[in-house]
Protein backbone atom coordinates (compact mmCIF):
# COMPACT_ATOMS: atom_id res chain seq x y z
CA UNK A 1 0.00 0.00 0.00
CA UNK A 2 1.28 3.54 -1.03
CA UNK A 3 0.82 6.26 1.56
CA UNK A 4 0.88 9.74 0.51
CA UNK A 5 1.42 12.84 2.90
CA UNK A 6 -1.12 15.10 2.60
CA UNK A 7 -1.63 18.31 3.34
CA UNK A 8 -4.58 19.11 5.78
CA UNK A 9 -4.08 22.52 7.24
CA UNK A 10 -2.05 26.26 6.85
CA UNK A 11 -2.02 28.96 8.82
CA UNK A 12 0.38 32.27 9.03
CA UNK A 13 0.85 35.42 11.27
CA UNK A 14 2.57 38.40 10.85
CA UNK A 15 3.55 40.96 13.40
CA UNK A 16 1.17 43.99 12.97
CA UNK A 17 4.15 46.32 13.06
CA UNK A 18 4.91 47.77 9.30
CA UNK A 19 7.62 49.67 8.43
CA UNK A 20 7.81 51.04 5.14
CA UNK A 21 10.63 51.83 3.05
CA UNK A 22 9.90 55.63 3.65
CA UNK A 23 9.90 54.88 7.31
CA UNK A 24 13.48 53.22 7.28
CA UNK A 25 14.69 56.04 5.29
CA UNK A 26 14.55 58.24 7.89
CA UNK A 27 17.03 56.63 9.61
CA UNK A 28 19.21 55.31 6.89
CA UNK A 29 21.26 56.03 3.83
CA UNK A 30 18.17 54.71 1.17
CA UNK A 31 15.01 55.72 -0.25
CA UNK A 32 12.00 53.88 -1.47
CA UNK A 33 12.34 54.16 -4.96
CA UNK A 34 15.97 52.54 -4.44
CA UNK A 35 15.00 49.40 -2.33
CA UNK A 36 11.93 48.83 -4.48
CA UNK A 37 14.40 49.15 -7.70
CA UNK A 38 16.87 46.50 -6.28
CA UNK A 39 14.77 44.10 -4.53
CA UNK A 40 11.27 45.15 -4.96
CA UNK A 41 10.23 45.12 -1.14
CA UNK A 42 7.78 47.68 -0.17
CA UNK A 43 7.20 47.24 3.66
CA UNK A 44 8.40 44.68 6.15
CA UNK A 45 6.24 43.50 9.29
CA UNK A 46 8.49 43.42 12.48
CA UNK A 47 7.87 41.63 15.83
CA UNK A 48 6.57 43.72 19.04
CA UNK A 49 8.82 43.34 21.62
CA UNK A 50 6.48 41.34 23.53
CA UNK A 51 6.32 38.50 20.37
CA UNK A 52 8.79 36.15 19.53
CA UNK A 53 9.98 33.10 17.12
CA UNK A 54 7.87 30.96 19.23
CA UNK A 55 4.55 33.07 19.69
CA UNK A 56 4.30 33.75 16.32
CA UNK A 57 5.00 30.08 15.43
CA UNK A 58 1.97 29.27 17.59
CA UNK A 59 -0.37 31.62 16.27
CA UNK A 60 -0.01 30.12 12.98
CA UNK A 61 0.20 26.25 14.64
CA UNK A 62 -3.48 27.20 15.85
CA UNK A 63 -4.44 28.56 12.59
CA UNK A 64 -3.25 25.39 10.57
CA UNK A 65 -5.19 22.89 13.23
CA UNK A 66 -8.04 24.86 12.92
CA UNK A 67 -8.05 24.35 9.21
CA UNK A 68 -7.36 21.03 8.90
CA UNK A 69 -9.77 20.89 12.06
CA UNK A 70 -7.52 18.76 14.34
CA UNK A 71 -6.94 18.30 18.00
CA UNK A 72 -3.32 19.22 18.63
CA UNK A 73 -3.43 15.69 20.97
CA UNK A 74 -3.32 14.30 17.08
CA UNK A 75 0.15 15.57 16.35
CA UNK A 76 2.82 12.79 16.58
CA UNK A 77 5.56 15.52 14.98
CA UNK A 78 6.48 19.21 15.17
CA UNK A 79 9.22 20.35 13.11
CA UNK A 80 10.54 23.92 13.18
CA UNK A 81 12.65 25.65 10.97
CA UNK A 82 14.02 28.98 11.92
CA UNK A 83 17.62 30.77 12.19
CA UNK A 84 16.32 32.21 15.04
CA UNK A 85 15.14 30.10 17.90
CA UNK A 86 14.03 31.62 21.14
CA UNK A 87 16.79 30.08 22.60
CA UNK A 88 19.79 27.92 21.46
CA UNK A 89 18.07 25.07 23.78
CA UNK A 90 15.85 23.92 24.58
CA UNK A 91 14.10 23.46 20.85
CA UNK A 92 11.17 26.16 19.99
CA UNK A 93 9.71 23.15 18.63
CA UNK A 94 9.38 21.61 22.30
CA UNK A 95 8.10 25.60 23.72
CA UNK A 96 5.41 25.24 20.69
CA UNK A 97 4.92 21.88 21.63
CA UNK A 98 3.88 22.69 25.11
CA UNK A 99 2.00 25.28 24.23
CA UNK A 100 -0.05 23.40 22.23
CA UNK A 101 -1.03 20.73 24.03
CA UNK A 102 0.32 18.49 21.40
CA UNK A 103 1.32 15.83 24.61
CA UNK A 104 1.96 12.74 22.21
CA UNK A 105 4.21 15.01 19.37
CA UNK A 106 8.00 14.52 19.27
CA UNK A 107 9.14 17.97 18.68
CA UNK A 108 12.63 19.00 17.03
CA UNK A 109 13.89 22.46 15.39
CA UNK A 110 15.76 22.68 11.85
CA UNK A 111 18.74 24.70 10.86
CA UNK A 112 18.75 25.60 6.94
CA UNK A 113 18.37 28.96 6.71
CA UNK A 114 15.58 30.43 4.31
CA UNK A 115 15.27 26.47 3.09
CA UNK A 116 14.23 25.49 5.80
CA UNK A 117 10.67 25.30 5.36
CA UNK A 118 11.50 22.72 2.27
CA UNK A 119 13.65 20.69 4.44
CA UNK A 120 11.22 20.19 7.24
CA UNK A 121 8.31 19.34 4.68
CA UNK A 122 10.30 16.94 2.78
CA UNK A 123 11.95 15.35 6.47
CA UNK A 124 7.96 15.24 7.63
CA UNK A 125 6.74 13.71 4.47
CA UNK A 126 9.10 10.87 4.23
CA UNK A 127 8.73 10.03 7.89
CA UNK A 128 4.81 10.20 7.32
CA UNK A 129 5.06 7.78 3.94
CA UNK A 130 7.35 5.14 5.89
CA UNK A 131 4.75 4.92 8.25
CA UNK A 132 6.71 6.17 11.39
CA UNK A 133 4.06 8.88 11.93
CA UNK A 134 0.39 9.93 11.17
CA UNK A 135 0.13 13.39 11.59
CA UNK A 136 3.24 16.44 11.45
CA UNK A 137 3.01 19.83 11.94
CA UNK A 138 5.58 21.69 9.91
CA UNK A 139 6.73 25.55 10.61
CA UNK A 140 8.47 28.31 9.08
CA UNK A 141 8.83 31.24 11.51
CA UNK A 142 11.53 33.95 12.09
CA UNK A 143 12.41 37.23 13.72
CA UNK A 144 15.05 38.66 12.03
CA UNK A 145 14.39 42.11 12.89
CA UNK A 146 16.99 41.25 16.24
CA UNK A 147 19.91 40.14 14.58
CA UNK A 148 19.51 43.13 11.60
CA UNK A 149 22.03 45.75 12.04
CA UNK A 150 19.92 48.56 11.23
CA UNK A 151 22.52 50.83 10.27
CA UNK A 152 23.81 48.65 7.15
CA UNK A 153 21.66 49.57 4.44
CA UNK A 154 22.59 46.72 2.49
CA UNK A 155 20.84 44.11 4.47
CA UNK A 156 18.32 46.41 6.70
CA UNK A 157 16.33 46.67 3.89
CA UNK A 158 15.51 42.99 3.13
CA UNK A 159 14.33 41.46 6.43
CA UNK A 160 10.92 40.88 8.26
CA UNK A 161 9.57 38.81 10.93
CA UNK A 162 6.22 36.20 10.56
CA UNK A 163 5.34 32.45 10.34
CA UNK A 164 3.71 30.03 8.32
CA UNK A 165 2.53 26.30 9.09
CA UNK A 166 1.13 23.58 7.64
CA UNK A 167 0.00 20.10 8.62
CA UNK A 168 0.69 16.89 6.91
CA UNK A 169 -1.26 13.55 7.58
CA UNK A 170 -1.09 10.21 6.04
CA UNK A 171 -3.30 9.33 3.33
CA UNK A 172 -3.74 6.34 0.52
CA UNK A 173 -5.74 8.69 -2.14
CA UNK A 174 -2.52 9.87 -4.26
CA UNK A 175 -1.55 13.60 -3.57
CA UNK A 176 0.19 15.56 -1.39
CA UNK A 177 3.72 15.84 -1.06
CA UNK A 178 5.00 14.11 -4.43
CA UNK A 179 8.63 14.36 -4.29
CA UNK A 180 11.34 16.62 -2.93
CA UNK A 181 14.86 17.63 -3.39
CA UNK A 182 17.60 18.92 -0.93
CA UNK A 183 20.92 19.98 -1.32
CA UNK A 184 23.92 22.19 0.03
CA UNK A 185 27.26 23.43 -0.71
CA UNK A 186 28.94 24.50 2.68
CA UNK A 187 31.91 25.76 0.76
CA UNK A 188 29.53 28.87 0.36
CA UNK A 189 28.69 29.15 4.30
CA UNK A 190 30.40 32.32 4.72
CA UNK A 191 28.60 33.87 2.13
CA UNK A 192 25.20 34.70 4.17
CA UNK A 193 26.09 33.99 7.60
CA UNK A 194 25.47 35.14 11.56
CA UNK A 195 29.18 34.98 13.28
CA UNK A 196 28.67 35.29 16.70
CA UNK A 197 26.67 33.28 19.31
CA UNK A 198 28.01 29.88 18.92
CA UNK A 199 30.66 27.91 20.45
CA UNK A 200 33.28 29.06 17.90
CA UNK A 201 32.62 32.95 18.75
CA UNK A 202 30.46 32.88 22.19
CA UNK A 203 28.80 35.48 23.25
CA UNK A 204 31.16 38.46 24.71
CA UNK A 205 31.25 42.15 25.04
CA UNK A 206 33.77 42.02 22.23
CA UNK A 207 31.72 40.03 19.72
CA UNK A 208 28.91 42.69 20.54
CA UNK A 209 31.07 45.79 20.26
CA UNK A 210 31.79 44.17 17.14
CA UNK A 211 28.51 43.62 15.43
CA UNK A 212 29.35 39.86 15.27
CA UNK A 213 25.43 38.92 16.18
CA UNK A 214 24.28 40.71 13.13
CA UNK A 215 23.72 38.84 9.66
CA UNK A 216 26.96 39.24 7.30
CA UNK A 217 25.95 38.56 3.31
CA UNK A 218 27.37 38.56 0.42
CA UNK A 219 24.86 39.94 -1.85
CA UNK A 220 25.97 39.71 -5.57
CA UNK A 221 27.32 35.46 -4.96
CA UNK A 222 24.49 34.92 -2.83
CA UNK A 223 22.09 36.44 -6.15
CA UNK A 224 24.09 34.25 -8.32
CA UNK A 225 23.77 30.91 -5.96
CA UNK A 226 20.31 31.57 -6.07
CA UNK A 227 19.47 32.29 -9.76
CA UNK A 228 21.14 29.03 -10.62
CA UNK A 229 19.94 26.55 -8.11
CA UNK A 230 16.12 27.87 -7.75
CA UNK A 231 15.39 26.67 -11.73
CA UNK A 232 17.22 23.32 -11.52
CA UNK A 233 15.60 22.24 -8.28
CA UNK A 234 12.53 23.17 -9.54
CA UNK A 235 13.12 21.33 -12.61
CA UNK A 236 14.93 18.84 -10.44
CA UNK A 237 11.89 17.72 -8.15
CA UNK A 238 9.73 17.75 -11.44
CA UNK A 239 11.50 15.16 -13.13
CA UNK A 240 11.62 13.04 -10.03
CA UNK A 241 7.71 12.55 -10.71
CA UNK A 242 7.94 12.70 -14.55
CA UNK A 243 6.86 16.33 -14.81
CA UNK A 244 8.04 19.55 -16.24
CA UNK A 245 7.68 23.32 -16.03
CA UNK A 246 4.73 23.55 -18.35
CA UNK A 247 2.78 21.03 -16.01
CA UNK A 248 2.77 23.64 -12.76
CA UNK A 249 -0.30 25.60 -11.64
CA UNK A 250 1.76 27.45 -8.96
CA UNK A 251 5.57 28.36 -8.45
CA UNK A 252 5.92 29.54 -4.56
CA UNK A 253 9.43 30.59 -4.56
CA UNK A 254 11.50 32.07 -1.43
CA UNK A 255 10.98 35.37 -1.44
CA UNK A 256 14.32 37.02 -1.54
CA UNK A 257 14.43 39.15 -3.94
CA UNK A 258 12.22 39.81 -6.90
CA UNK A 259 14.84 40.01 -9.43
CA UNK A 260 15.91 36.65 -8.22
CA UNK A 261 12.23 35.54 -8.63
CA UNK A 262 12.09 36.89 -12.49
CA UNK A 263 15.33 35.68 -13.22
CA UNK A 264 14.08 31.93 -12.04
CA UNK A 265 10.60 32.29 -13.85
CA UNK A 266 12.50 33.28 -17.24
CA UNK A 267 14.74 30.35 -16.81
CA UNK A 268 11.79 27.89 -16.14
CA UNK A 269 9.90 30.08 -19.13
CA UNK A 270 7.13 30.46 -16.82
CA UNK A 271 4.50 33.66 -16.85
CA UNK A 272 3.84 36.06 -14.09
CA UNK A 273 0.45 34.53 -13.45
CA UNK A 274 2.49 30.62 -12.81
CA UNK A 275 4.51 32.53 -9.74
CA UNK A 276 3.65 33.59 -6.61
CA UNK A 277 5.12 36.97 -5.12
CA UNK A 278 4.32 38.74 -1.51
CA UNK A 279 7.48 39.81 -1.43
CA UNK A 280 6.68 43.21 -1.64
CA UNK A 281 4.54 43.19 1.28
CA UNK A 282 6.51 40.94 3.84
CA UNK A 283 10.46 41.31 2.65
CA UNK A 284 12.45 38.34 3.38
CA UNK A 285 11.03 36.36 5.95
CA UNK A 286 14.02 33.29 5.89
CA UNK A 287 12.23 29.75 6.91
CA UNK A 288 8.64 31.55 6.75
CA UNK A 289 8.69 32.92 3.85
CA UNK A 290 7.43 30.15 1.94
CA UNK A 291 4.84 28.70 4.06
CA UNK A 292 3.33 32.70 4.22
CA UNK A 293 3.27 32.75 0.94
CA UNK A 294 1.69 29.46 0.50
CA UNK A 295 -1.12 30.36 3.07
CA UNK A 296 -1.88 33.90 1.05
CA UNK A 297 -1.72 31.80 -2.27
CA UNK A 298 -4.49 29.62 -1.14
CA UNK A 299 -6.62 32.51 0.09
CA UNK A 300 -6.32 34.21 -2.96
CA UNK A 301 -7.61 31.42 -4.34
CA UNK A 302 -4.35 30.83 -6.98
CA UNK A 303 -4.42 26.88 -5.14
CA UNK A 304 -7.37 24.60 -6.20
CA UNK A 305 -8.04 21.04 -5.48
CA UNK A 306 -5.99 19.17 -8.33
CA UNK A 307 -3.14 21.91 -9.09
CA UNK A 308 0.25 21.49 -8.87
CA UNK A 309 2.23 23.19 -6.55
CA UNK A 310 6.02 23.66 -6.25
CA UNK A 311 7.76 25.77 -3.37
CA UNK A 312 11.55 26.27 -4.09
CA UNK A 313 14.27 28.04 -1.75
CA UNK A 314 17.68 28.60 -1.06
CA UNK A 315 19.31 30.05 1.60
CA UNK A 316 22.64 29.90 4.47
CA UNK A 317 24.36 27.08 3.86
CA UNK A 318 24.45 27.17 1.08
CA UNK A 319 21.63 25.03 0.84
CA UNK A 320 18.72 24.87 -1.20
CA UNK A 321 15.33 22.28 -1.96
CA UNK A 322 12.02 22.08 -3.73
CA UNK A 323 9.18 20.06 -3.06
CA UNK A 324 6.84 19.04 -5.37
CA UNK A 325 2.84 19.19 -4.01
CA UNK A 326 -0.54 17.81 -5.56
CA UNK A 327 -3.09 19.93 -3.96
CA UNK A 328 -5.99 18.01 -2.71
CA UNK A 329 -7.79 20.43 -0.36
CA UNK A 330 -10.49 23.20 -0.53
CA UNK A 331 -10.57 26.34 1.63
CA UNK A 332 -12.78 25.24 4.43
CA UNK A 333 -15.29 27.05 5.74
CA UNK A 334 -14.80 29.57 9.09
CA UNK A 335 -14.96 27.51 12.27
CA UNK A 336 -18.53 27.73 14.09
CA UNK A 337 -18.83 29.40 17.08
CA UNK A 338 -19.17 26.39 19.23
CA UNK A 339 -15.75 25.09 17.99
CA UNK A 340 -14.05 28.53 18.48
CA UNK A 341 -15.15 28.22 21.82
CA UNK A 342 -13.89 24.41 22.59
CA UNK A 343 -10.44 25.59 20.88
CA UNK A 344 -9.95 28.56 23.79
CA UNK A 345 -10.83 25.94 26.15
CA UNK A 346 -8.08 23.70 24.91
CA UNK A 347 -5.89 25.98 24.58
CA UNK A 348 -6.41 27.25 28.12
CA UNK A 349 -6.57 23.55 29.12
CA UNK A 350 -3.05 23.20 27.58
CA UNK A 351 -1.55 26.28 29.58
CA UNK A 352 -3.04 25.06 33.46
CA UNK A 353 -1.67 21.39 32.02
CA UNK A 354 1.51 22.84 31.40
CA UNK A 355 1.56 24.78 34.87
CA UNK A 356 0.12 22.13 36.80
CA UNK A 357 3.68 19.74 35.27
CA UNK A 358 6.14 22.35 36.42
CA UNK A 359 4.51 22.57 39.52
CA UNK A 360 4.43 18.25 39.99
CA UNK A 361 8.33 19.09 38.55
CA UNK A 362 8.97 21.31 41.48
CA UNK A 363 7.47 19.20 44.29
CA UNK A 364 8.85 16.35 42.90
CA UNK A 365 12.43 17.31 42.94
CA UNK A 366 11.86 18.87 46.51
CA UNK A 367 10.74 15.09 47.73
CA UNK A 368 13.89 13.36 46.19
CA UNK A 369 16.37 16.02 47.31
CA UNK A 370 14.70 15.16 51.01
CA UNK A 371 14.74 11.34 50.43
CA UNK A 372 18.46 11.51 49.49
CA UNK A 373 19.15 14.21 52.40
CA UNK A 374 17.44 11.09 54.85
CA UNK A 375 19.18 8.04 53.54
CA UNK A 376 22.68 9.97 54.23
CA UNK A 377 21.96 10.88 57.70
CA UNK A 378 21.09 6.81 57.96
CA UNK A 379 24.45 5.85 56.71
Amino acid sequence: MTLYAHVVGWGKYVPRHVLTNDELARTVDTTDEWIRERTGIGQRHLAEDDETTASMAIQAARQALDVARLNPARLDLIIVATATPDHVFPATACLIQDALGASHAAAFDLSAGCSGFVYGLSVAANLLTAGAYQTALVIGAETLSRIVNWTDRNTCVLFGDGAGAVILQVGENEGGVLASVLGADGSGGDLLRLPAGGSKIPTSHRSVTDGLHFIEMEGRQVFRFAVRTMPAATREVLAKVGLSPTDLDLLIPHQANQRIIEAAAKSLELSAETVYSNLERHGNTSAASIPIALCEAVEEGRIQPGNLVVAVGFGAGLTWGAAAIRWTRPLPAPLPRWQQFLRRLRYFLARFRSRVRRVRRRLSAHWVRDDLNGREKDV
